[in-house]
Protein backbone atom coordinates (compact mmCIF):
# COMPACT_ATOMS: atom_id res chain seq x y z
CA UNK A 1 0.00 0.00 0.00
CA UNK A 2 1.76 3.51 -0.65
CA UNK A 3 1.71 6.14 2.11
CA UNK A 4 0.23 9.30 1.56
CA UNK A 5 3.66 11.12 0.60
CA UNK A 6 4.09 8.19 -1.97
CA UNK A 7 1.06 8.60 -3.77
CA UNK A 8 1.90 12.51 -3.97
CA UNK A 9 4.89 11.17 -5.87
CA UNK A 10 2.72 8.50 -7.62
CA UNK A 11 0.43 10.70 -8.93
CA UNK A 12 3.13 13.53 -10.42
CA UNK A 13 4.80 10.84 -12.12
CA UNK A 14 1.72 9.12 -13.78
CA UNK A 15 0.03 12.79 -14.14
CA UNK A 16 -3.26 11.04 -13.17
CA UNK A 17 -6.75 13.41 -12.69
CA UNK A 18 -9.76 14.57 -13.73
CA UNK A 19 -12.80 16.29 -12.95
CA UNK A 20 -15.64 14.43 -11.06
CA UNK A 21 -18.79 12.92 -12.18
CA UNK A 22 -22.09 13.50 -10.25
CA UNK A 23 -22.03 11.54 -7.14
CA UNK A 24 -24.81 9.83 -5.66
CA UNK A 25 -25.22 10.81 -1.56
CA UNK A 26 -22.37 9.81 0.18
CA UNK A 27 -21.81 6.61 2.18
CA UNK A 28 -22.07 6.91 5.74
CA UNK A 29 -19.48 6.12 7.61
CA UNK A 30 -19.61 3.66 10.89
CA UNK A 31 -19.60 4.63 14.27
CA UNK A 32 -16.53 2.44 15.21
CA UNK A 33 -13.48 3.40 16.50
CA UNK A 34 -11.98 3.40 13.09
CA UNK A 35 -14.36 4.89 11.37
CA UNK A 36 -14.85 7.77 13.91
CA UNK A 37 -11.08 8.92 13.56
CA UNK A 38 -11.75 8.36 9.71
CA UNK A 39 -14.22 10.77 9.71
CA UNK A 40 -12.40 13.29 11.47
CA UNK A 41 -9.10 12.33 9.47
CA UNK A 42 -11.51 13.68 6.27
CA UNK A 43 -12.85 16.66 7.97
CA UNK A 44 -9.30 17.65 8.31
CA UNK A 45 -7.76 16.97 5.28
CA UNK A 46 -11.05 18.41 2.93
CA UNK A 47 -10.80 21.43 4.65
CA UNK A 48 -7.49 22.18 3.48
CA UNK A 49 -6.73 24.41 6.87
CA UNK A 50 -3.08 24.18 8.26
CA UNK A 51 -4.74 24.38 12.06
CA UNK A 52 -7.13 21.45 11.73
CA UNK A 53 -4.83 19.19 9.78
CA UNK A 54 -2.23 19.96 12.83
CA UNK A 55 -5.41 19.17 15.31
CA UNK A 56 -5.65 15.83 13.75
CA UNK A 57 -1.94 14.99 14.06
CA UNK A 58 -1.91 16.21 18.01
CA UNK A 59 -5.19 14.20 18.41
CA UNK A 60 -4.66 10.88 16.76
CA UNK A 61 -0.87 10.97 15.56
CA UNK A 62 1.51 12.84 17.28
CA UNK A 63 4.49 11.17 16.33
CA UNK A 64 3.79 12.25 12.32
CA UNK A 65 3.31 15.36 12.54
CA UNK A 66 6.35 16.35 10.57
CA UNK A 67 4.09 14.78 7.80
CA UNK A 68 1.57 18.15 8.17
CA UNK A 69 3.16 19.97 4.84
CA UNK A 70 2.79 16.48 2.50
CA UNK A 71 -0.96 16.01 3.76
CA UNK A 72 -1.26 19.78 2.67
CA UNK A 73 0.66 19.24 -0.53
CA UNK A 74 -1.78 16.15 -1.28
CA UNK A 75 -4.48 17.87 -0.32
CA UNK A 76 -4.08 21.04 -2.56
CA UNK A 77 -3.15 18.52 -5.27
CA UNK A 78 -6.39 16.36 -5.50
CA UNK A 79 -8.75 18.87 -3.94
CA UNK A 80 -9.89 16.90 -0.79
CA UNK A 81 -11.97 13.77 -1.42
CA UNK A 82 -15.54 12.54 -1.29
CA UNK A 83 -16.77 8.99 0.20
CA UNK A 84 -18.15 7.00 -2.35
CA UNK A 85 -18.24 3.55 -0.89
CA UNK A 86 -17.28 1.47 2.59
CA UNK A 87 -15.88 -1.53 1.43
CA UNK A 88 -15.33 -3.03 4.81
CA UNK A 89 -15.05 -2.14 8.65
CA UNK A 90 -14.19 -3.33 12.29
CA UNK A 91 -13.56 -1.72 15.04
CA UNK A 92 -10.02 -1.15 14.03
CA UNK A 93 -9.82 -1.26 10.69
CA UNK A 94 -11.76 0.64 8.05
CA UNK A 95 -11.33 0.09 4.37
CA UNK A 96 -13.42 2.90 1.71
CA UNK A 97 -13.38 4.04 -1.78
CA UNK A 98 -12.73 7.90 -2.53
CA UNK A 99 -12.44 9.98 -5.50
CA UNK A 100 -9.92 12.83 -5.74
CA UNK A 101 -12.70 16.15 -5.75
CA UNK A 102 -10.66 17.89 -8.65
CA UNK A 103 -10.33 14.64 -10.82
CA UNK A 104 -11.97 10.83 -12.05
CA UNK A 105 -9.11 9.38 -10.10
CA UNK A 106 -10.48 6.52 -7.15
CA UNK A 107 -8.40 5.53 -4.18
CA UNK A 108 -8.52 2.98 -1.83
CA UNK A 109 -7.82 4.38 1.93
CA UNK A 110 -7.19 1.58 4.47
CA UNK A 111 -7.26 2.83 8.30
CA UNK A 112 -6.24 0.89 11.44
CA UNK A 113 -6.62 2.81 14.52
CA UNK A 114 -4.92 1.06 18.14
CA UNK A 115 -7.69 -0.52 20.43
CA UNK A 116 -7.56 1.26 23.50
CA UNK A 117 -8.59 5.19 23.58
CA UNK A 118 -7.92 7.94 22.14
CA UNK A 119 -6.84 5.19 19.36
CA UNK A 120 -4.44 6.24 17.70
CA UNK A 121 -3.80 6.08 13.78
CA UNK A 122 -1.71 2.70 14.01
CA UNK A 123 -1.51 2.86 9.75
CA UNK A 124 -3.29 5.10 7.11
CA UNK A 125 -2.82 4.17 3.64
CA UNK A 126 -4.40 5.49 0.41
CA UNK A 127 -3.77 3.53 -3.08
CA UNK A 128 -4.57 4.54 -6.56
CA UNK A 129 -7.37 1.93 -7.92
CA UNK A 130 -9.39 1.39 -11.26
CA UNK A 131 -12.26 3.07 -11.61
CA UNK A 132 -14.80 0.65 -10.33
CA UNK A 133 -17.73 -0.30 -13.37
CA UNK A 134 -20.14 0.89 -10.26
CA UNK A 135 -18.79 4.40 -11.13
CA UNK A 136 -18.43 4.51 -14.90
CA UNK A 137 -18.45 7.41 -16.55
CA UNK A 138 -20.42 8.13 -19.44
CA UNK A 139 -19.11 7.77 -23.28
CA UNK A 140 -19.86 10.79 -24.78
CA UNK A 141 -20.54 11.74 -28.64
CA UNK A 142 -17.76 14.23 -30.36
CA UNK A 143 -19.89 16.82 -30.13
CA UNK A 144 -20.36 16.56 -26.21
CA UNK A 145 -17.14 15.84 -25.81
CA UNK A 146 -16.15 19.66 -27.30
CA UNK A 147 -19.04 20.72 -25.63
CA UNK A 148 -18.07 19.80 -22.23
CA UNK A 149 -14.10 20.07 -22.40
CA UNK A 150 -13.46 23.74 -23.53
CA UNK A 151 -15.64 24.62 -20.11
CA UNK A 152 -13.29 22.58 -17.79
CA UNK A 153 -10.07 23.56 -19.28
CA UNK A 154 -11.08 27.39 -19.10
CA UNK A 155 -12.45 26.33 -15.72
CA UNK A 156 -9.13 25.04 -14.74
CA UNK A 157 -7.23 27.83 -16.13
CA UNK A 158 -9.59 30.71 -14.46
CA UNK A 159 -8.44 28.72 -11.07
CA UNK A 160 -5.27 28.69 -12.35
CA UNK A 161 -4.72 25.01 -12.05
CA UNK A 162 -4.18 24.91 -16.36
CA UNK A 163 -1.59 26.97 -18.27
CA UNK A 164 -0.68 25.26 -21.67
CA UNK A 165 -2.76 23.66 -24.83
CA UNK A 166 -4.89 21.33 -25.54
CA UNK A 167 -5.38 19.76 -28.76
CA UNK A 168 -8.09 16.70 -30.01
CA UNK A 169 -8.22 14.92 -32.80
CA UNK A 170 -10.44 12.39 -34.39
CA UNK A 171 -8.92 10.15 -37.45
CA UNK A 172 -5.56 12.53 -37.75
CA UNK A 173 -7.69 15.78 -37.58
CA UNK A 174 -8.02 18.52 -34.86
CA UNK A 175 -11.43 18.76 -33.63
CA UNK A 176 -10.51 20.58 -30.71
CA UNK A 177 -7.69 22.84 -30.11
CA UNK A 178 -7.03 25.58 -27.81
CA UNK A 179 -4.48 27.43 -25.65
CA UNK A 180 -4.36 28.87 -22.35
CA UNK A 181 -2.42 31.26 -19.84
CA UNK A 182 0.82 33.03 -19.80
CA UNK A 183 3.97 31.61 -21.59
CA UNK A 184 5.85 34.70 -19.80
CA UNK A 185 4.45 36.16 -17.27
CA UNK A 186 7.04 38.31 -16.56
CA UNK A 187 6.38 39.57 -19.73
CA UNK A 188 2.60 38.83 -20.31
CA UNK A 189 3.14 37.08 -23.48
CA UNK A 190 0.16 34.11 -23.85
CA UNK A 191 0.52 30.70 -24.78
CA UNK A 192 -0.28 29.80 -28.48
CA UNK A 193 -0.72 26.52 -30.23
CA UNK A 194 2.67 27.10 -31.34
CA UNK A 195 4.38 27.41 -27.56
CA UNK A 196 6.96 24.86 -26.97
CA UNK A 197 6.39 23.63 -23.66
CA UNK A 198 9.29 21.21 -22.19
CA UNK A 199 7.81 17.70 -21.92
CA UNK A 200 9.88 15.76 -19.74
CA UNK A 201 9.34 11.85 -20.12
CA UNK A 202 7.33 12.46 -23.35
CA UNK A 203 11.13 12.34 -24.55
CA UNK A 204 11.59 8.40 -24.12
CA UNK A 205 8.81 7.53 -26.73
CA UNK A 206 10.95 8.81 -29.23
CA UNK A 207 13.91 6.99 -27.71
CA UNK A 208 12.11 4.14 -28.26
CA UNK A 209 11.20 4.53 -31.80
CA UNK A 210 14.56 5.20 -32.59
CA UNK A 211 15.50 2.25 -31.41
CA UNK A 212 12.64 0.20 -32.85
CA UNK A 213 14.22 1.38 -36.13
CA UNK A 214 17.36 -0.14 -35.54
CA UNK A 215 16.16 -3.12 -34.14
CA UNK A 216 13.64 -3.18 -37.14
CA UNK A 217 16.84 -2.90 -39.12
CA UNK A 218 18.73 -5.46 -37.97
CA UNK A 219 21.42 -3.44 -36.24
CA UNK A 220 20.21 -4.26 -32.28
CA UNK A 221 18.72 -7.47 -30.57
CA UNK A 222 16.13 -6.61 -27.70
CA UNK A 223 17.49 -9.67 -26.12
CA UNK A 224 21.01 -9.17 -25.97
CA UNK A 225 22.40 -7.48 -23.10
CA UNK A 226 23.20 -3.39 -23.78
CA UNK A 227 27.00 -4.22 -23.36
CA UNK A 228 26.87 -5.47 -26.88
CA UNK A 229 26.68 -1.85 -27.99
CA UNK A 230 28.12 -0.14 -25.42
CA UNK A 231 31.61 -2.33 -25.08
CA UNK A 232 33.26 0.49 -22.99
CA UNK A 233 30.53 0.69 -20.12
CA UNK A 234 32.44 0.56 -17.08
CA UNK A 235 30.59 -1.91 -14.79
CA UNK A 236 30.81 -4.82 -16.70
CA UNK A 237 28.76 -6.96 -14.34
CA UNK A 238 25.70 -4.11 -15.77
CA UNK A 239 26.83 -4.20 -19.08
CA UNK A 240 26.32 -8.11 -19.11
CA UNK A 241 23.34 -8.63 -17.21
CA UNK A 242 20.77 -6.50 -18.54
CA UNK A 243 19.25 -6.43 -21.89
CA UNK A 244 17.60 -4.07 -24.66
CA UNK A 245 14.63 -5.17 -23.62
CA UNK A 246 14.32 -4.70 -20.13
CA UNK A 247 15.92 -1.11 -20.53
CA UNK A 248 12.68 -0.79 -22.76
CA UNK A 249 10.66 -1.92 -20.41
CA UNK A 250 12.33 -0.18 -17.21
CA UNK A 251 12.93 -3.59 -15.73
CA UNK A 252 16.60 -3.78 -15.76
CA UNK A 253 17.42 -2.22 -12.26
CA UNK A 254 19.62 0.26 -13.51
CA UNK A 255 18.42 3.06 -11.45
CA UNK A 256 17.39 6.89 -11.77
CA UNK A 257 19.38 10.02 -12.61
CA UNK A 258 17.55 12.52 -10.00
CA UNK A 259 19.27 12.85 -6.92
CA UNK A 260 22.43 14.96 -4.82
CA UNK A 261 24.69 13.94 -7.81
CA UNK A 262 22.56 15.22 -10.24
CA UNK A 263 22.09 18.06 -7.94
CA UNK A 264 25.61 18.55 -7.70
CA UNK A 265 26.36 18.28 -11.92
CA UNK A 266 23.18 18.99 -12.93
CA UNK A 267 24.94 22.14 -15.37
CA UNK A 268 27.75 20.19 -15.73
CA UNK A 269 26.02 16.75 -17.12
CA UNK A 270 25.58 17.91 -20.89
CA UNK A 271 26.43 14.79 -22.86
CA UNK A 272 24.78 11.41 -22.64
CA UNK A 273 28.20 10.12 -21.85
CA UNK A 274 28.69 12.57 -19.18
CA UNK A 275 25.52 10.75 -17.22
CA UNK A 276 27.60 7.42 -17.79
CA UNK A 277 30.73 8.90 -15.90
CA UNK A 278 28.69 9.67 -13.64
CA UNK A 279 26.69 6.38 -12.69
CA UNK A 280 28.36 3.92 -15.10
CA UNK A 281 30.36 2.67 -11.76
CA UNK A 282 27.33 1.85 -9.88
CA UNK A 283 25.73 -1.80 -9.20
CA UNK A 284 22.50 -2.99 -10.58
CA UNK A 285 19.28 -2.31 -7.99
CA UNK A 286 17.95 -5.89 -8.80
CA UNK A 287 18.10 -8.77 -10.37
CA UNK A 288 17.40 -7.92 -14.13
CA UNK A 289 13.87 -8.66 -15.09
CA UNK A 290 12.80 -9.56 -11.58
CA UNK A 291 10.21 -6.36 -11.42
CA UNK A 292 8.91 -2.84 -13.22
CA UNK A 293 11.23 -0.36 -11.29
CA UNK A 294 10.41 3.39 -13.67
CA UNK A 295 14.37 4.17 -14.26
CA UNK A 296 15.07 7.12 -16.57
CA UNK A 297 18.81 6.14 -16.58
CA UNK A 298 17.77 3.12 -18.36
CA UNK A 299 16.56 5.12 -21.20
CA UNK A 300 20.15 6.96 -20.92
CA UNK A 301 22.25 3.72 -21.74
CA UNK A 302 19.59 3.40 -24.89
CA UNK A 303 20.50 6.77 -26.22
CA UNK A 304 24.27 5.89 -25.95
CA UNK A 305 23.28 2.21 -27.43
CA UNK A 306 21.70 5.04 -30.26
CA UNK A 307 24.88 6.69 -30.92
CA UNK A 308 26.83 3.73 -30.51
CA UNK A 309 24.82 1.77 -33.72
CA UNK A 310 24.06 5.01 -35.54
CA UNK A 311 27.30 6.90 -35.23
CA UNK A 312 25.44 9.71 -34.92
CA UNK A 313 24.33 12.00 -31.58
CA UNK A 314 21.43 11.15 -30.46
CA UNK A 315 19.35 14.44 -31.45
CA UNK A 316 20.68 14.30 -34.66
CA UNK A 317 19.51 10.69 -34.95
CA UNK A 318 15.90 11.70 -33.42
CA UNK A 319 16.22 14.70 -35.68
CA UNK A 320 16.93 12.61 -39.15
CA UNK A 321 15.14 9.52 -38.50
CA UNK A 322 11.70 10.66 -36.43
CA UNK A 323 11.14 14.45 -35.94
CA UNK A 324 11.61 14.73 -39.77
CA UNK A 325 9.79 12.15 -41.60
CA UNK A 326 6.93 12.63 -39.07
CA UNK A 327 7.19 16.32 -40.10
CA UNK A 328 7.72 17.58 -36.36
CA UNK A 329 9.19 20.87 -36.88
CA UNK A 330 9.17 22.59 -33.54
CA UNK A 331 10.10 19.39 -31.27
CA UNK A 332 13.61 19.39 -29.84
CA UNK A 333 16.03 19.02 -26.85
CA UNK A 334 18.26 22.01 -27.62
CA UNK A 335 20.29 23.38 -24.51
CA UNK A 336 18.38 25.41 -22.12
CA UNK A 337 20.35 28.66 -22.73
CA UNK A 338 20.19 28.33 -26.02
CA UNK A 339 17.67 31.13 -27.12
CA UNK A 340 14.62 28.67 -28.81
CA UNK A 341 11.52 30.36 -30.36
CA UNK A 342 8.41 30.48 -28.52
CA UNK A 343 9.95 27.90 -25.75
CA UNK A 344 7.54 28.88 -23.05
CA UNK A 345 8.84 29.22 -19.29
CA UNK A 346 7.84 27.10 -16.54
CA UNK A 347 6.42 28.19 -13.36
CA UNK A 348 6.49 26.01 -10.25
CA UNK A 349 4.80 26.36 -6.88
CA UNK A 350 7.03 28.08 -4.27
CA UNK A 351 6.56 27.25 -0.19
CA UNK A 352 3.42 29.72 0.18
CA UNK A 353 1.76 28.53 -3.42
CA UNK A 354 3.24 31.26 -5.09
CA UNK A 355 4.23 30.42 -8.91
CA UNK A 356 8.32 30.62 -9.34
CA UNK A 357 10.16 29.98 -12.51
CA UNK A 358 11.62 26.95 -12.58
CA UNK A 359 15.16 27.78 -14.42
CA UNK A 360 16.98 26.97 -11.28
CA UNK A 361 15.61 22.76 -11.66
CA UNK A 362 16.15 22.24 -14.97
CA UNK A 363 19.22 20.10 -16.90
CA UNK A 364 21.74 21.65 -19.05
CA UNK A 365 19.75 19.72 -22.01
CA UNK A 366 16.84 17.18 -22.67
CA UNK A 367 18.12 13.42 -22.83
CA UNK A 368 16.83 10.22 -24.45
CA UNK A 369 14.77 10.36 -20.85
CA UNK A 370 13.09 13.28 -20.89
CA UNK A 371 13.71 17.19 -21.11
CA UNK A 372 13.10 18.30 -24.57
CA UNK A 373 10.26 20.20 -25.88
CA UNK A 374 7.52 20.01 -28.32
CA UNK A 375 4.01 21.29 -29.49
CA UNK A 376 0.59 19.88 -29.45
CA UNK A 377 0.72 20.04 -33.18
CA UNK A 378 3.59 18.11 -33.38
CA UNK A 379 2.63 15.38 -30.91
CA UNK A 380 -0.17 15.08 -33.46
CA UNK A 381 2.02 14.46 -36.39
CA UNK A 382 4.15 12.12 -34.13
CA UNK A 383 1.13 10.03 -33.40
CA UNK A 384 0.10 10.44 -37.08
CA UNK A 385 3.52 9.39 -38.39
CA UNK A 386 3.44 6.07 -35.85
CA UNK A 387 -0.98 5.53 -37.43
CA UNK A 388 0.38 5.41 -40.51
CA UNK A 389 3.81 3.39 -40.49
CA UNK A 390 5.64 6.04 -41.69
CA UNK A 391 8.43 5.59 -38.45
CA UNK A 392 8.19 1.79 -37.92
CA UNK A 393 6.08 -1.00 -40.00
CA UNK A 394 2.94 -2.23 -38.35
CA UNK A 395 4.68 -5.58 -36.73
CA UNK A 396 7.02 -2.97 -34.52
CA UNK A 397 4.73 -0.49 -33.94
CA UNK A 398 2.61 -2.90 -32.53
CA UNK A 399 5.24 -4.22 -30.24
CA UNK A 400 6.81 -1.17 -29.23
CA UNK A 401 3.10 0.06 -28.25
CA UNK A 402 1.55 -2.93 -26.53
CA UNK A 403 1.65 -3.13 -22.56
CA UNK A 404 4.14 -5.95 -21.51
CA UNK A 405 5.01 -5.40 -17.96
CA UNK A 406 2.46 -3.88 -15.08
CA UNK A 407 2.89 -0.42 -13.86
CA UNK A 408 -0.99 0.41 -12.58
CA UNK A 409 -3.76 0.22 -12.43
CA UNK A 410 -5.30 -0.83 -15.89
CA UNK A 411 -1.78 -0.04 -17.18
CA UNK A 412 0.95 -1.69 -18.35
CA UNK A 413 4.30 -0.75 -19.96
CA UNK A 414 5.40 -1.86 -23.41
CA UNK A 415 8.58 0.00 -24.90
CA UNK A 416 8.95 3.75 -24.31
CA UNK A 417 5.03 3.67 -24.21
CA UNK A 418 2.48 3.10 -21.64
CA UNK A 419 -0.65 1.22 -22.54
CA UNK A 420 -4.27 1.02 -21.11
CA UNK A 421 -7.78 0.67 -21.32
CA UNK A 422 -9.66 3.68 -20.49
CA UNK A 423 -13.07 3.35 -20.11
CA UNK A 424 -13.58 1.15 -22.60
CA UNK A 425 -10.80 2.43 -25.16
CA UNK A 426 -7.36 1.37 -25.50
CA UNK A 427 -4.75 4.31 -25.59
CA UNK A 428 -1.09 4.23 -25.37
CA UNK A 429 1.46 7.21 -25.42
CA UNK A 430 3.14 8.78 -22.47
CA UNK A 431 3.47 11.60 -20.05
CA UNK A 432 5.48 13.39 -18.58
CA UNK A 433 6.21 15.83 -15.22
CA UNK A 434 8.87 17.58 -13.74
CA UNK A 435 8.55 20.94 -11.84
CA UNK A 436 6.90 23.59 -13.77
CA UNK A 437 6.28 21.16 -16.44
CA UNK A 438 3.23 18.25 -17.57
CA UNK A 439 2.17 16.75 -20.26
CA UNK A 440 0.43 13.76 -21.46
CA UNK A 441 0.16 12.23 -25.07
CA UNK A 442 -2.67 9.67 -25.57
CA UNK A 443 -3.38 7.61 -29.23
CA UNK A 444 -6.15 5.78 -29.02
CA UNK A 445 -6.20 3.85 -32.02
CA UNK A 446 -9.50 1.82 -32.19
CA UNK A 447 -11.92 5.10 -31.74
CA UNK A 448 -9.45 7.03 -33.80
CA UNK A 449 -8.87 9.72 -30.80
CA UNK A 450 -5.78 11.53 -30.41
CA UNK A 451 -5.60 13.66 -27.10
CA UNK A 452 -2.06 15.84 -26.49
CA UNK A 453 -1.99 18.35 -23.57
CA UNK A 454 1.04 20.10 -22.71
CA UNK A 455 1.61 22.60 -19.90
CA UNK A 456 3.93 24.95 -18.41
CA UNK A 457 2.85 24.06 -14.76
CA UNK A 458 3.65 21.24 -11.82
CA UNK A 459 2.17 17.89 -12.36
CA UNK A 460 -0.67 17.12 -12.66
CA UNK A 461 -1.91 19.93 -14.27
CA UNK A 462 -2.04 18.69 -17.96
CA UNK A 463 -3.03 15.36 -16.52
CA UNK A 464 -6.08 16.29 -15.40
CA UNK A 465 -7.26 18.10 -18.57
CA UNK A 466 -5.97 15.11 -20.32
CA UNK A 467 -7.69 12.69 -18.44
CA UNK A 468 -11.07 14.53 -18.22
CA UNK A 469 -10.56 14.06 -22.35
CA UNK A 470 -9.84 10.89 -22.44
CA UNK A 471 -12.05 9.42 -19.86
CA UNK A 472 -15.06 10.35 -21.77
CA UNK A 473 -14.08 9.63 -25.18
CA UNK A 474 -16.82 7.88 -27.63
CA UNK A 475 -16.24 4.45 -28.18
Amino acid sequence: MKTIAALIACLMAFGLGIAPAAAPSAPVIPGTPAGKVFAAWLQAFNSGDRSQMLAFYRAYEPDKIDRLDNLLQFEQMTGGFDLRKIVSSSPATLVVLVQERLSDTFGQATLNVGDKPPYHVASLAIEQVARPPEFALPHLTQAQLVGAAAPYVQEQAATNRFSGAVLVAKDGKPVFQQAYGLADRAHNLPNTLDTRFRIGSMNKMFTATAIMQLVQAGKIDLDKPFGAYVTDYPNKDVSSGVTIRELLTHTGGTGDIFGPGFEKNRLKLRTLQDYVNLYGSRPLRFKPGSKFEYSNYGFILLGVVIERVSGKSYYDYVRDHVFMPAGMTSTGSDPEDDTVTNRSMGYTSGPHGDLQPNTDTLPYRGTSAGGGYSTVGDLLRFANALLSHKLLDAQYTDMMTSGKVAMGPDMKYGFGFGDRTVNGNRCFGHNGGAPGMNGDLEICPDSGYVVAVLSNLDPPAAGRVADFITNRLPL
